[in-house]
C-alpha cells in the first residue's frame, strides 16, 4: 500500500494484513513489539507494513508459509495471566508436525483440559505459539473460541496441521 491510498476500515485496526492459503493475518504493533496476530477471511486486503516490527513479522509468516518448521523470534508484548503464560510455554514446546490433547498439556502442566482450552482460546499470537497443535482427545477440538465444525478457525486449523504434515483431521 504505498502512502496515498486511502486505508480500508477493516484493515485500519492493523499494522499489516499479510495474505495467506487459509485466508489472511492481521498484524497489530505497538511501542516497538507485536500486541495481536488475528486470523482473516480472505475478504481483507493485504495491507502494507506500517512498521518495522510489523514488517518482520510479515516476512516470518511467510517464511512459515514456505517452511512449516520455521521458528518465529518476534518481540512479543507482555500479555495474559500468569496461568495462560504457563499454557502458552507448553504449547509453545511442542514440535512443528505433532500434536497433543488439551488432556495431555494439562497434565504436563497440572491442570485441567478445559482451562488449557480456555488459555489456546486466548492465544494472541496464534502461528507464533502455535495453538493449532493443541486437539481434543476424540477429534479436532475448537480453535481461537469457535468450535462450528464447519466454519473458518477451524478451517484455518485443518490447513496449519496440514501444512505441518498432520494428517486425519
Amino acid at each position: 500500500m504505498t502512502q496515498l491510498q486511502t486505508e480500508s476500515p477493516l484493515t485500519a485496526l492493523f499494522s499489516a494484513v499479510v495474505h495467506t492459503p487459509f485466508g489472511g493475518m492481521g498484524i497489530r504493533t505497538q511501542a516497538g513489539a507485536l500486541v495481536e496476530m488475528v486470523y482473516l477471511p480472505a475478504h481483507y486486503a493485504e495491507k502494507d507494513a506500517t512498521d518495522p516490527v510489523a514488517a518482520k513479522a510479515v516476512q516470518q509468516i511467510r517464511r512459515y508459509l514456505a517452511d512449516p518448521g520455521f521458528r518465529f523470534k518476534l518481540p512479543l508484548a507482555p500479555v495474559g495471566s500468569a496461568f495462560q503464560q504457563r499454557v502458552w510455554q507448553a504449547i509453545a514446546a511442542i514440535p512443528c508436525g505433532q500434536v497433543q490433547t488439551y488432556g495431555q498439556v494439562a497434565k504436563h502442566i497440572q491442570s485441567a483440559p478445559r482451562a488449557v482450552g480456555q488459555a489456546c482460546g486466548a492465544n494472541w499470537y496464534p502461528l507464533v505459539i502455535p495453538c493449532h497443535r493443541v486437539t481434543a482427545a476424540g477429534g479436532l477440538g475448537g480453535f481461537s473460541h469457535h468450535d462450528d465444525v464447519d466454519g473458518f478457525h477451524l478451517e484455518v486449523k485443518r490447513w496449519l496441521l496440514r501444512h505441518e504434515g498432520v494428517h486425519g483431521y
